[in-house]
């Protein structure tokens, strides 16, 4: 359906209603993804409800990407319509208004008008996710809901050589959870797989035009276990050739994830 339908179904003239984008950042730990769900409550759903008490009527937001249960976001972006009668305040104190009306885990970090054809999801040319992992024997108590707690030593130079090898335009699915449906292509590009440490803390960033269901946490998996010693760093190359995830290592949890910026280019910049 067309932008132009949905507002039409809304009820609201294009003429007659004002684009807003936010950034959104939220600890995915008390959610079922970002998404409304029909089981479980999404972080959508929230926003949504704050808005209503606003504003007194549904509006609906359209965001930049899914993510999982127990995934975090920093750079979540997002979209919404509101009636220019309905807006009887400056754009620039709606995210206070948001932000009032919302859990201490969910905050809107930025609120603006956009252009009127701006569309979180279909502008987005890159997203960039980041995953933690705690390798020490002691889990860091203040991160345990932000890291993957590796309690033993793992081979960093291996699983360096290994992120290297995920550059590139591959069909992922060897990484990727199953889904219910048949996608049209599992082709992705992958344009940065780095992995730093800092002590006990390593950090994978991960960039691309779009990913796959649990791609980044089967990416992440699978290098945790070439640190491990389960398989070589070139494995990769076979496991992408195989495009069967039985090839491939295991998911990582959802908790270290983070969607941490989505790429737009000059127009709507982010």
């Amino acid at each position: 359906m067309k932008d132009s339908t949905k507002i039409a179904a809304l009820g609201i003239a294009p003429e007659t209603k004002v684009r807003v984008k936010i950034v959104v950042a939220y600890d995915g730990t008390a959610y079922s993804g970002w998404q409304v769900q029909k089981i479980g409550r999404g972080v959508q759903e929230v926003i949504e409800s704050a808005l209503h008490k606003i504003f007194g009527i549904f509006i609906r937001i359209h965001g930049s990407s899914r993510t999982d249960t127990g995934v975090h976001a920093l750079g979540m972006v997002a979209h919404f319509d509101i009636p220019k009668e309905r807006l009887r305040m400056p754009v620039q104190k709606l995210a206070l208004a948001i932000n009032a009306n919302l859990p201490p885990d969910i905050r809107v970090m930025e609120a603006r008008t956009s252009t009127a054809d701006f569309h979180a999801r279909f502008d987005a040319h890159g997203k960039q996710y980041r995953y933690y992992v705690w390798n020490h024997p002691a889990h860091q108590p203040l991160l345990r809901q932000q890291t993957w707690h590796v309690p033993k030593p793992i081979d960093y130079s291996a699983m360096r050589e290994a992120v290297k090898l995920f550059v590139g335009t591959h069909d992922y699915v060897s990484f990727a959870g199953t889904r219910s449906y048949e996608m049209e292509s599992t082709t992705r590009t992958v344009t940065r797989c780095d992995l730093q440490r800092k002590g006990p803390l390593l950090t994978f960033y991960i960039e691309g035009d779009g990913f796959l269901y649990k791609m980044c946490r089967g990416i992440v998996g699978t290098v945790v276990q070439i640190g491990q010693g389960k398989f070589g760093a070139d494995a990769v190359v076979e496991m992408l050739a195989h495009k069967d995830r039985r090839a491939a290592g295991m998911t990582a949890p959802a908790h270290g994830l983070v969607l941490w910026k989505v790429y737009y280019n000059r127009r709507g910049k982010r």
